[in-house]
């Protein structure tokens, strides 16, 4: 089992740099990033895990230009996104970013893209909150054309792009319906967000990994019905904070990759709680 790591960088943590080397020289496979451009003062959206928002929410680093760093001084580590707030980019824009990360980075990346859960920093992104996964799925058909390897016209209900010359394209190979770089959808577990996997996604980025037992077999179903290669469905837990009987549990379930969460902290607490999780790689 690969083990990866996820952590709030911001400006008040430990560096990208810093970090991606540790991983790296610890034998870690790989690191994702969150998002938020913003915090809303007014915000009325509670914090999905109760209480206060933690203030690493506004503060964190742009992923992908701390990301571009950590490709920069590493030559294995993965790096990812967990998660793209999809619908909060302009497409063009976000497809030139992530191709070119993936490009630069030797095809090291991957897209987990999720919907969000703050209604006022979709907004102010000009995010209509019912609207936002249909959003997210145009978004994504949408980078899917400038990926492809000959010029592609796209129309769409939210937004359209002519066919066009759009390089560098992302190095992973077309596979089934995708092209684009590795993709994976975060959410909870439910028929439309299982759609959409089986859709346009490699797979499912499930925060804290509960309830895989009873998922899995709904998203396997949806997988299997749009013709997709049941051997080609990738679960990654997500955020996790690892017990060995826990990860053993996920191995049963042929999980190939955990997602383990790091502090929002300081370069000493960050490698304290790597020298933990090293008996886990």
């Amino acid at each position: 089992m690969r083990i990866s790591v996820t952590i709030f960088l911001t400006d008040e943590t430990i560096t990208p740099t810093r970090l991606a080397r540790e991983l790296e020289h610890r034998g870690f496979a790989g690191l994702y990033l969150p998002e938020h451009t913003h915090i809303p003062v007014e915000r009325t959206t509670p914090y999905p895990a109760g209480g206060d928002l933690p203030p690493e929410y506004g503060r964190t680093l742009d992923p992908f230009v701390a990301l571009g760093q950590a490709a920069a001084v590493t030559e294995n580590l993965a790096l990812g996104t967990g998660i793209t707030l999809v619908a909060q980019h302009d497409p063009i824009d976000l497809a030139k970013q992530i191709a070119t990360l993936d490009h630069l980075s030797g095809g090291r990346f991957t897209l987990g893209l999720g919907f969000g859960w703050n209604v006022e920093e979709a907004a102010d992104h000009g995010v209509e909150w019912s609207t936002r996964r249909e959003l997210g799925r145009d978004r994504m058909a949408l980078m899917r054309a400038l990926w492809s390897p000959e010029p592609t016209a796209y129309e769409g209900r939210f937004s359209s792009v002519r066919a066009s010359h759009a390089h560098p394209k992302p190095l992973q190979k077309p596979r089934g319906p995708l092209v684009g770089p590795r993709t994976l959808v975060g959410g909870a577990a439910g028929p439309k967000l299982f759609t959409h996997i089986a859709e346009y996604a490699d797979g499912w980025l499930p925060i804290g990994g509960r309830g895989l037992t009873q998922s899995l077999p709904v998203l396997r179903a949806a997988w299997a019905e749009a013709g997709r290669d049941a051997e080609a469905l990738q679960i990654v837990p997500y955020a996790v904070l690892p017990e060995a009987g826990k990860l053993a549990h996920y191995a049963h379930l042929g999980i190939e990759e955990v997602v383990l969460q790091l502090p929002p902290s300081g370069e000493g607490e960050v490698l304290r709680v790597l020298d933990e999780y090293a008996q886990y790689v």
